[in-house]
């Protein structure tokens, strides 16, 4: 029986962990090579993909996407795609992919004469997959050893943390007067 709870417990932790890691912006530091546009088929991983309501879904729909191809200071590759998010989840409220794109392109540069940005993104990227983070902001950084503080995680993270610990605290309490009682009552 102790099995299954930790089993639980582990799970549904795994979950949320994997919930704010997905959701919560994250800052890498990059080098802007280049931006395009492609025609994508949305239906292999749609969950990753934001959903405007202007497509059709179904076998066969696609879209064009905006990409932002980047080096991060490992020289290592990031692509990240660049969707509106509309008033859906996650609650980014970005209406300005158009405007990202071209501040984007203005921010490109070579290895030789590097231009290092700050690329403001939430969720994964998945080679396997085809699944790219989306990319929220962009703006230049004086080097690529800038810190950045991710003040709004903190913020997040603390108040489900408070939160977390009240309803865990009210419950430990609810079942010392009540449940624990009742059941030594019974037994």
């Amino acid at each position: 029986m102790v099995y299954v709870k930790w089993v639980f417990w582990g799970t549904f932790w795994t979950v949320i962990f994997a919930f704010f890691h997905y959701t919560l912006p994250q800052h890498d530091v990059a080098r802007i090579t280049d931006t395009y546009e492609q025609r994508v088929d949305t239906t292999e991983a749609p969950i990753f993909w934001s959903r405007p309501e202007t497509v059709t879904e179904g076998p066969g729909a696609n879209r064009d996407v905006l990409f932002i191809q980047t080096f991060r200071t490992n020289e290592r590759p990031m692509i990240y795609r660049n969707e509106d998010t509309g008033w859906g989840w996650p609650p980014y409220f970005k209406f300005d992919t158009s405007n990202l794109q071209a501040e984007a392109a203005d921010l490109r540069s070579a290895s030789a004469t590097p231009q290092w940005v700050a690329v403001t993104h939430y969720g994964w990227r998945n080679e396997f997959l085809s699944i790219f983070p989306n990319a929220i902001s962009v703006r230049a950084v004086d080097s690529p050893d800038v810190r950045i503080i991710p003040w709004f995680n903190i913020i997040i993270l603390t108040a489900f943390a408070a939160l977390t610990w009240g309803i865990w605290a009210r419950w430990r309490k609810w079942r010392a007067r009540r449940a624990d009682p009742m059941v030594d009552d019974i037994l």
